[in-house]
């Protein structure tokens, strides 16, 4: 990617990649989704899934949730909509993606920012076509500027993140918490960084936030292996929490705060939910990236006829960001409380939140 749009885009889209255990090449159905038997609608949707696919319990696991609702609303029939999910390194999104517009869907969405090239440089041969890229930046780029079928679907993060962060600290009332982040040096994964390092120090200004990331690639967020030595580590160092934004990398944090006793916080979606009964008590919240909302609203604008191309983003104002209360044990209500003060301050613009780290 040239220079320019590094420094124009990156570090206003936002990211959360995924994994899973299973990968496919080829169109699948939805799985079980709780289809509408009476549903008449003929929208046609394809999703093309990052790294990993279902079963991430985090970014492509919400966006799939997104569809199921829609299904359910009888914005579109489970039999018109399919996954397609990238292999192992992701080198086949742009053909999966191009796949989805020759089988002639009416909608198609990439989960995740690295399919806006791909989506750019096919988009104007397929004017029938709508697309939809979960944190995307294709709007931005020469092939697709001025495109009326193409849309990017992004996140403010680092409102979300400084919540959590806020928390972190509340709960601790410590001297040292931790960051885990997945791919470094895009300016994507820094806005939860960033966000969560506000968040704690506008609680405790000389809280230190230890911070690690687990790699330059893509291949970061399915490492759980050295997310879990990562996380293991920051604790070893004094964190008394680690927060996660790492896809599946994530899940080797959980296991360090189990060995080490300690609190977490989940990310995407809320990941007390889906883990295990011995990391549960330990994930203190999540922060809640609302992919799902984003997904259901471009199904129904385009079941609607009614498809909104453009730059798009979901903050705290719209629900596109917050955080989870499940663990209500940890989670107390002076903490949620304070949280939602900070919540409303930051919808105001009484508290604008960083997007880049401070030392960035």
């Amino acid at each position: 990617m040239q220079k320019w749009l590094r420094t124009l885009v990156l570090p206003i889209v936002a990211l959360a990649l995924v994994a899973s255990a299973c990968s496919s090449d080829e169109p699948g159905d939805s799985g079980d989704s709780g289809g509408n038997d009476d549903c008449t609608s003929e929208v046609r949707v394809g999703i093309a899934l990052d790294v990993g696919g279902l079963g991430d319990k985090s970014f492509n696991d919400a966006a799939k949730a997104g569809l199921d609702q829609a299904i359910a609303d009888g914005q579109v029939c489970e039999e018109n909509a399919n996954f397609v999910e990238a292999n192992n390194t992701g080198s086949n999104r742009d053909a999966n993606i191009e796949a989805l517009a020759d089988e002639g869907y009416d909608l198609v969405i990439g989960v995740g920012f690295a399919f806006s090239e791909g989506v750019a440089a096919i988009a104007a041969d397929y004017p029938d076509v709508n697309f939809a890229v979960v944190d995307g930046f294709s709007t931005f780029l020469p092939d697709a500027k001025g495109l009326t079928n193409v849309a990017d679907l992004t996140f403010k993060e680092q409102e979300g993140s400084y919540l959590v962060g806020a928390a972190a600290a509340l709960k601790c009332q410590c001297d040292t918490i931790g960051f885990l982040g997945g791919q470094e040096g895009t300016g994507l994964i820094e806005k939860f960084e960033a966000g969560y390092t506000a968040g704690a120090k506008a609680v405790n200004p000389d809280i230190d936030v230890l911070v690690e990331y687990i790699g330059d690639d893509t291949t970061a967020f399915v490492n759980d292996v050295k997310g879990e030595a990562l996380s293991a580590k920051m604790y070893d160092a004094g964190a008394e929490i680690v927060y996660h934004a790492a896809g599946l990398s994530g899940a080797g944090l959980f296991r360090a705060a189990v060995d080490a006793n300690k609190l977490a916080i989940g990310v995407d979606s809320d990941q007390y939910l889906t883990a295990a009964p011995e990391e549960q008590p330990l994930i203190l919240t999540s922060m809640l990236k609302r992919v799902d909302t984003a997904v259901y609203d471009a199904i129904e604008q385009t079941a609607d006829d009614a498809f909104k191309g453009g730059f798009q983003v979901f903050g705290l104002d719209v629900d596109g960001v917050d955080f989870s209360t499940s663990n209500e044990e940890e989670l107390t209500d002076d903490i949620v409380e304070k949280m939602d003060e900070f919540k409303e301050q930051i919808i105001s613009g009484e508290i604008v939140v960083p997007e880049e780290p401070e030392n960035a």
